[in-house]
């Protein structure tokens, strides 16, 4: 007997590529970060594994900048996530309306509460960089998807 879910199976077709509008607030870069790990679920990489741990801080990385720096009122800010296994990369993009504010790394002291989003990206991905658009920009991420050439493993937090 075939089931409704089953029929689901057969007819739907894989794909490498999501792209998602979301509103520029921070339920929208929540929503991100969720997206992006359910997504890397559906394509075999579980939630728990190093590099959906990476590619949702990232995107909550992204996402935050997207939505606090990049952020024109009635604008949605976009995700893009690409499964590129002939280069063995997964590639994250975020794109915000805001193309007059380039990105800035800010001294980010210990007592500061931001200012330490973009080191976080630059040592979890393999390479990343900005692209201008017409309206707007797009900060792209490129994350190994094969746990040998990642640079940075994942460590568990101190104890207690």
């Amino acid at each position: 007997m075939t089931t409704v879910g089953d029929v689901n199976v057969e007819i739907s077709t894989p794909t490498t590529e999501v792209v998602q509008r979301l509103s520029s607030t921070p339920r929208g870069a929540r929503l991100a970060r969720r997206l992006a790990g359910t997504t890397l679920a559906t394509w075999g990489y579980p939630h728990d594994g190093d590099l959906s741990h990476s590619a949702q801080l990232i995107v909550a990385e992204l996402a935050a900048n997207a939505v606090t720096h990049g952020r024109v009122p009635g604008r949605d800010f976009e995700l893009r996530l690409a499964l590129l296994p002939a280069k063995d990369t997964l590639r994250i993009e975020v794109s915000d309306a805001r193309g007059d504010r380039a990105l800035r790394f800010l001294d980010g002291r210990l007592e500061d509460e931001h200012g330490r989003g973009l080191v976080i990206v630059q040592v979890l991905a393999t390479l990343w960089g900005v692209s201008e658009r017409d309206v707007g920009k797009t900060v792209w991420v490129e994350l190994a998807l094969s746990a040998g050439r990642r640079p940075c493993p994942r460590r568990p937090g101190p104890a207690g």
